[in-house]
């Protein structure tokens, strides 16, 4: 009890708060940065909370398990590319040198395997320049939420690609095959 008033402390946040008096104006000046600043901490914690996350799914663990099975190194590339993509986009671009780089292997290794796992429909390959690539995976397969806390950073982007190079002449096909087979699936 403050003179001249109460203060009702079971107020949910962004409730107002009537202040009849100067001590009670006085005590919720105090009380308010506090609050701003417990609220503060609170959501960076929560966005902390998952920066590692990556959902794969059923249809994913097959896909892995596979890769495993029949090309251990192409399952370390297709893992690579689930770490680090986008959660918005389900896609990532980056070089085979950095690829490379990160697996420790030679960049014709990481051409030879990309170009393994688009033959076998677990990505879609994107050429964006000399050696850079979007990589998209199925989004039924892998998901993943945005990532701050990696040595590599994955940047949410407009990528511009001509259609008419010969590269990325199969893309539109490629991502609807890849698309197309969970809209027949979803509708069975």
């Amino acid at each position: 009890m403050i003179p001249g008033g109460n203060i009702d402390t079971g107020l949910d946040m962004g409730e107002m708060r009537t202040v009849v008096s100067d001590a009670e104006r006085r005590l919720r000046t105090v009380e308010l940065p506090t609050q701003d600043r417990d609220e503060q901490a609170e959501s960076e914690a929560n966005s902390r909370a998952n920066r590692d996350f990556v959902q794969v799914y059923p249809k994913g663990w097959k896909r892995l398990q596979a890769l495993i099975r029949s090309n251990p190194s192409a399952a370390r590339v297709y893992a690579f590319l689930a770490e680090h993509i986008d959660g918005v986009c389900g896609a990532v671009v980056v070089s085979q040198e950095v690829i490379a780089e990160e697996l420790d292997v030679h960049e014709r290794t990481i051409r030879r395997l990309t170009q393994q796992l688009e033959q076998a429909g677990a990505i879609v390959r994107i050429k964006v320049g000399t050696g850079v690539y979007a990589y998209a995976l199925d989004p039924e397969e892998i998901w993943r939420s945005w990532d701050v806390a990696k040595g590599t950073a994955a940047f949410t982007t407009r990528t511009l690609v001509r259609t008419a190079d010969r590269a990325n002449g199969q893309v539109r096909r490629k991502l609807k095959v890849m698309l197309g087979e969970r809209d027949e699936a979803s509708s069975q």
